[in-house]
């Protein structure tokens, strides 16, 4: 059956979205999205960019991008976000992966390859969230054929479930709990990870991630009120030669290397991320 004429076509959707604000990769995301087609399938929406929209479609497609246009992320609206060539669902309880975060998976796993790693390394990630960090870790390291144990932890209930689900969806074994940061976890791990919240409380910055969870995502005056936490507390939880990796704003790393280095961190260092920042720093336990 024809269409309605005064429905609107792709092409015509694609520009009222953009008369939005939208720019033009998230209007064709969001009416793949809208039609029920995978992200992958932006060819399709060229070759019929005459087609009109059914009413739903339409009316779906209008709905998705006031969202965006309200600066809701386009990871919510779509319910997923890859990361580390994973396809991770996520909503409000968690933040959206960034592609930042993949250099701390990066040195992640060159720790966990170094000659002195032990057989069955014991890995935790801290604030776990959607699970990214750690479900790229154990991604990687299954197909490589490594065993390891993994635990994931986070202070929220319902990020630990989105993170639960991730790794069924894709079939990955990870131990999760609930705990503010090391609180209640026990044990000792070769390798502790965290992207931590670390934007200072008053950045102006906060306003335009008003859509993500903020305890998530601001830890004080400085931003460095949980990296503090962790690295007075992770030695207790470290194994000898151990690692604690930590994720942190473009402009913390001198701090964070500081302290690292006043609680008895060796080998302290940063990682650049793709931008050229000093996105990460961390440290080994001598033990």
């Amino acid at each position: 059956m024809s269409q309605p004429i005064n429905q609107p076509t792709c092409a015509q959707a694609l520009s009222a979205a953009q008369a939005l604000g939208l720019d033009r990769l998230d209007a064709q995301l969001l009416l793949l999205h809208a039609l029920g087609k995978p992200a992958i399938d932006r060819a399709w929406l060229l070759a019929h960019d005459t087609d009109q929209l059914t009413d739903e479609v339409a009316q779906r497609m209008r709905a998705f991008s006031l969202r965006r246009a309200r600066g809701e992320p386009l990871a919510y609206i779509v319910g997923s976000k890859e990361f580390f060539g994973l396809e991770l669902q996520v909503d409000a309880r968690v933040l959206v992966p960034r592609p930042d975060t993949e250099t701390l998976v990066h040195w992640s796993l060159e720790v966990l390859q170094a000659p002195a790693m032990t057989e069955r390394p014991q890995i935790l990630d801290l604030g776990t969230g959607s699970g990214a960090i750690a479900l790229a870790i154990a991604h990687s390291l299954q197909a490589a054929g490594r065993p390891a144990r993994v635990v994931a932890v986070d202070a929220s209930a319902g990020a630990l479930a989105v993170a639960r689900e991730n790794a069924r969806r894709l079939q990955l074994e990870l131990e999760f709990s609930q705990s503010n940061w090391l609180d209640e976890v026990g044990g000792h791990f070769h390798l502790i990870a965290s992207n931590p919240p670390y934007i200072a409380s008053a950045d102006p910055h906060l306003v335009a991630l008003a859509h993500e969870p903020l305890g998530s995502l601001a830890a004080g005056p400085d931003g460095l009120g949980d990296i503090r936490q962790i690295v007075a507390k992770a030695p207790e939880h470290l194994a000898p030669g151990g690692w604690l990796l930590l994720e942190h704003g473009y402009d913390q790393a001198a701090a964070v290397r500081g302290l690292l280095r006043e609680r008895g961190f060796a080998q302290v260092q940063s990682r650049l991320d793709l931008a050229g920042i000093a996105r990460c720093s961390g440290g080994q336990w001598p033990g």
